[in-house]
């Protein structure tokens, strides 16, 4: 099951070549509630460090910012490590707004610098706060499967 939940969440959010990255929403959410949710992953990120920290999850990311000059795009940051203060990882999506930044390209972003965190564990996505936000422009039948892929919807 674990495996086609991570299919799943890679096909929702990886990227193609040829196409814009479907990961990038620029319209049709409430900015407010995506700063919320913004603001609620930076408070929780202590919680996430231990969780990271004690293996008890799969597949832990951190979202953040990257500008390119005026232009910022969030992007998440994978196969992340914390020491220091720091995420380090790699870029986990194409850009589709900077130029900056390659996929895989090695990343490294401050505890108080992302935007959001999430893990898997028990077949659920922890965290993710910034996806809700997103929900309402997505087709509701996906919409409704990424509900039910969440740890806390």
């Amino acid at each position: 099951m674990r495996g086609a939940l991570v299919l799943f969440s890679l096909f929702l959010f990886a990227t193609t070549a040829s196409a814009e990255p479907n990961t990038l929403v620029t319209e049709g959410y409430d900015q407010k509630k995506m700063d919320e949710a913004i603001a609620k992953a930076k408070k929780s990120v202590d919680k996430f460090i231990k969780i990271l920290e004690s293996g008890e999850g799969e597949d832990f990311a951190v979202k953040a910012p990257i500008k390119d000059g005026e232009k910022v795009e969030h992007f998440w940051i994978t196969n992340i490590k914390f020491k220091d203060g720091k995420f380090i990882g790699r870029i986990g999506n194409d850009p589709g707004i900077v130029e900056n930044v390659t996929i895989n390209q090695k990343w490294t972003v401050g505890k108080e610098d992302i935007s959001d965190w999430m893990f898997m564990r028990d077949d659920k996505i922890h965290g993710n706060f910034t996806m809700r936000p997103l929900l309402k422009t997505l087709p509701e039948a996906q919409a409704k499967q990424l509900r039910a892929l969440l740890a806390d919807p």
